[in-house]
């Protein structure tokens, strides 16, 4: 008797889950998410980089934090994290406004030189962009 009762309650629990799971769209049948397929990596550039003469900011770091353009090279930032950067020159020839996640910011290097950047928001953040 007491067993028949544990069975009962135990399969009136049993529908009662897979009720609630049911009515929250959740079933065995589901299909599982599409996964999206890795972009090709390019050869010459790392793993962070979208992209030659590009700047990937991620993990509170510029990544490469050195970069060599040839003087008529634009150089291309962009903001990987969900706080915002922005990018600053030490002489001051340029500032970016804030970039929030996913934003990006241009400068064309004209002349030669070596160029210190930072964030002005976090200032332990820098890099360095060698124009030949």
């Amino acid at each position: 008797m007491r067993a028949d009762l544990f069975t009962r309650v135990l399969f009136n629990l049993l529908g009662s889950v897979a009720i609630l799971a049911a009515s929250a769209g959740l079933s065995a049948a589901q299909t599982p998410m599409q996964m999206q397929m890795p972009m090709k990596m390019q050869k010459t550039a790392t793993a962070a980089a979208p992209g030659p003469n590009a700047v990937v900011i991620k993990n509170f770091m510029f990544t490469p934090m050195e970069l060599t353009v040839k003087a008529g090279s634009t150089v291309t930032w962009k903001n990987l994290d969900g706080e915002p950067h922005t990018v600053v020159n030490d002489a001051g020839m340029f500032r970016s406004a804030a970039l929030d996640q996913n934003d990006t910011y241009q400068f064309k290097f004209d002349k030669p030189g070596v160029y210190k950047i930072f964030c002005g928001i976090h200032p332990n953040m820098k890099a360095t962009v060698t124009v030949q």
